[in-house]
């Protein structure tokens, strides 16, 4: 193979984009004030937290960004995204006021950015007065040019910082797909950063980068014509876009515009098309050499990859559930309290909410009848994952492995202690049982463990009758078992909520359809176990049924259209409710970046995440395992109980 052509597959050989640059602007003051003066003063409390973390991640974008990681950028910048779309209501409010009232006294808020590929910033955009579309394609934009910068950072000469990189390239084409197709067409007078050509070649480019990541293991071991062709079709379409871009950026006078990656990109569809095909195989006959010199990924590199794959493996079932987070998660970033205060904790702060548990009640609901009436968690034994899985990684690839992912592996030890105390609040115990069932996908791939000489044994009790038990060295027992009591705690959730309240009304739908989620993989997970009667796929059936029914009989209020999708609609005007609208914004957000940021493995990148990828380790997150540590009762002086910060009745002599 020719050093041209080996250049052109040298995976270091990526193309990332800058991101774009705005002014300062304060939007707390007159946000507030406009809920106070529309709406009320008590409006105004209830989501002065919302306001006051939206104006510190606007203002970490333009003061702090050279001293933010990219991951913490990331994290930033949706944060922010989030922030925007709960108040993008009152933007409405804003210019229908102000083309109300011409010679009104409140100061517009106008936001200005510059075009990334400008770095001289002459040509500045400004918004439309009081306008929010250039403010949420600006930061789409953004969202998709870190992503890009995120993989172009990783080592991609190895499995894990590949696949990093892939999945970061794939979400990034995600960004510029939504700025094409949705966000681009609402902003006027757009620099050519944000028009919906470039964003269309953005999607096009980083769309052919992550499926070059994906194909390289093979493209470097053979040479299928079906996988050359379907990379060069993607980097063909990116060639003809990048001319028509040149033309435009010649138009809008944006000469800085770095033409090499014209030169590149029909440098990388020759490579792939057609006309390459003979001299590659040419080359491989005559340099087999070359090829082999290409060095085999240590095992700590493949044993780091697997376990990445296996926390974002498709078997996770896709949780749409916002407001079951909104309400009781205790690490959900935005919380729904009780008295309607809705509360965004910064973006770069692990939240630490007291249990609000105000519309669960200690009675269940009188709706509950058939085998929900009986449905208890199932129980198990105590079990060391970590010692058999740690002394595993060590006979099977060596101790320096198994140092290098201890920190996931005490994560998941700790985890399962948590998980099987029955002292715990019905909310935390679904965030660990949660958290547990991730880290139990991630370690799936070394199951069976045929070369330890003592593999972890999972025991699990009959959750209907409990002097039956089964006893396995298979993960799917585990699994299973785990997925029935999410089932159930969920149940246990709906039917413990306050029904006479649109809050508890819509905690109740949404616990019963996140139970339905994880209903649906226990099946096929019960089959490679055979457990015990409790997950057969006979009674799992009866109890998916059964959920429907209940969803049937719950409450719901007169209205019959729903402010939120697929949960009872408040009776008053929406319009009328702050709060409602904050939330409406907040669903449309959390819809969008779940669909757009498919990539968990992202996630491992946040500051936040329970398992952290730092310098090609997997860590565990210091924060979370104190807040794991200390999630114990302790009795304070007034008589009450704190589980994790939620109280509970005061104790008696």
């Amino acid at each position: 193979m020719s050093n041209q052509s080996w250049q052109l597959l040298n995976p270091e050989t990526v193309l990332s984009i800058p991101l774009k640059k705005t002014d300062p602007v304060e939007l707390y003051l007159p946000l507030r004030k406009l809920v106070a003066s529309k709406y009320s003063e008590s409006d105004a409390e209830k989501v002065e937290s919302v306001l006051e973390t939206l104006n510190k991640c606007r203002r970490d974008m333009v003061e702090r960004r050279g001293d933010l990681s990219l991951p913490m950028q990331r994290d930033c910048l949706i944060h922010y995204f989030k922030c925007l779309c709960m108040v993008e209501s009152l933007f409405t409010s804003l210019s229908s006021d102000a083309d109300a009232d011409a010679d009104a006294d409140a100061d517009p808020i106008i936001f200005v950015w510059y075009d990334a590929f400008n770095p001289e910033h002459e040509e500045g955009v400004f918004s439309q007065r009081n306008g929010i579309q250039l403010e949420k394609a600006a930061v789409v934009f953004n969202l998709g040019a870190i992503c890009s910068q995120i993989a172009a950072s990783y080592d991609r000469t190895t499995a894990l910082g590949r696949h990093l990189a892939m999945e970061a390239f794939k979400v990034a084409a995600n960004f510029f797909f939504q700025l094409w197709k949705v966000f681009a067409k609402d902003v006027v007078s757009a620099t050519l950063d944000l028009t919906p050509l470039l964003a269309q070649f953005l999607h096009a480019l980083f769309s052919a980068q992550a499926s070059e990541l994906e194909l390289q293991p093979q493209l470097l071991n053979d040479a299928r014509y079906a996988l050359h062709q379907s990379v060069h079709l993607l980097y063909a379409r990116a060639v003809t876009l990048i001319h028509n871009v040149l033309r435009a950026a010649k138009l809008k006078h944006v000469y800085c515009f770095d033409r090499t990656w014209a030169t590149h990109l029909s440098e990388k569809e020759g490579f792939f098309g057609n006309s390459s095909m003979h001299s590659w195989n040419l080359a491989q006959a005559e340099a087999p050499q070359r090829e082999s010199s290409i060095p085999e990924q240590p095992d700590a590199e493949c044993v780091a990859e697997i376990l990445v794959r296996g926390i974002c493996r498709r078997s996770i079932p896709n949780l749409q559930q916002i407001y079951v987070d909104l309400i009781l998660s205790e690490y959900n970033p935005f919380k729904l309290m009780k008295d309607g205060k809705l509360v965004a904790y910064p973006w770069d702060m692990p939240p630490r909410y007291p249990t609000d548990s105000a519309i669960l009640s200690s009675l269940m609901s009188s709706l509950l009848s058939g085998i929900l009436a009986l449905l208890p968690l199932k129980k198990s034994e105590p079990l060391n994952l970590y010692e058999s899985l740690r002394n595993y990684f060590v006979l099977k690839y060596s101790e320096s492995v198994a140092k290098r992912v201890e920190g996931p592996l005490e994560m998941l030890h700790k985890l399962r202690n948590q998980m099987l105390r029955d002292d715990l609040s019905l909310p935390l115990r679904r965030d660990c049982l949660i958290r547990y069932f991730k880290c139990l996908c991630m370690i799936e791939p070394f199951f069976p463990m045929n070369a330890s000489p003592n593999p972890p044994v999972f025991v699990w009790y009959n959750a209907i009758n409990p002097q039956q038990d089964s006893s396995q060295h298979n993960i799917h027992l585990e699994k299973a078992s785990v997925l029935f009591n999410l089932v159930a705690l969920c149940t246990h959730i709906a039917l413990s909520c306050d029904l006479t309240t649109i809050q508890g009304c819509r905690l109740a739908m949404e616990a019963l359809n996140e139970a339905l989620n994880w209903v649906s993989p226990l099946p096929g997970e019960s089959k490679k176990a055979s457990g015990t009667i409790d997950l057969s796929e006979q009674y799992t059936s009866k109890i998916k049924n059964e959920i429907v029914g209940l969803k049937h009989k719950f409450p719901h209020p007169q209205s019959d259209v729903s402010s939120l999708p697929e949960y009872p609609a408040s009776t008053n005007d929406p319009s009328s409710d702050v709060t409602e609208q904050f939330l409406l914004g907040y669903c449309k957000a959390h819809s969008l970046l779940q669909e757009v940021c498919e990539a968990a493995c992202l996630d491992l990148l946040s500051a936040v995440s329970p398992v952290k990828i730092k310098d090609g380790n997997l860590v565990a997150n210091a924060t979370l395992e104190a807040a794991l540590e200390n999630m114990s009762l302790q009795e304070t002086s007034d008589g009450y109980m704190y589980i994790a910060g939620g109280v509970t009745e005061p104790t008696t002599n």
